[in-house]
């Protein structure tokens, strides 16, 4: 368990958008409800919880880039090529943009075969294979 990552606490704009994104994609997933309250939802998989919490309405001026200092993504493994197939398939038809299409699903390189796209906040997430 040492050294295992134990949770990851992220603060969302709109809190009922990110649960309904994050719920079913975390649900294909495998990970399950584990607490929610008011302000919050999280969701386990194993010892690891990702925790979701609606940010103050005082720091909502400055939007999330994930491209200046601070998180760039998250990336889960997916199992299998079929698995990410089904992933794109399922993001495509909720009208979720998929990143670096002109190269997917290789955008990692010839031997990473991987999905990119956002979620409502517009952090990375990956769903790789390997």
């Amino acid at each position: 368990m040492k050294g295992m990552l134990h949770h990851v606490e992220i603060y969302t704009k709109d809190l009922q958008v990110t649960k309904d994104f994050w719920g079913w994609l975390l649900g294909k997933l495998g990970y399950k409800e584990f607490q929610s309250w008011e302000d919050g939802i999280s969701y386990l998989l194993g010892d690891t919880y990702l925790v979701f919490v609606q940010v103050e309405e005082r720091f909502l001026d400055v939007p999330y880039h994930r491209c200046r200092a601070g998180l760039n993504h998250l990336a889960f493994h997916g199992g299998s090529r079929a698995f990410v197939d089904e992933i794109t398939k399922d993001l495509k038809a909720k009208g979720i943009n998929i990143l670096y299409e002109d190269k997917h699903p290789y955008a990692g390189g010839k031997d990473y075969y991987a999905v990119y796209f956002e979620d409502p906040d517009r952090m990375k997430v990956e769903i790789t294979s390997n």
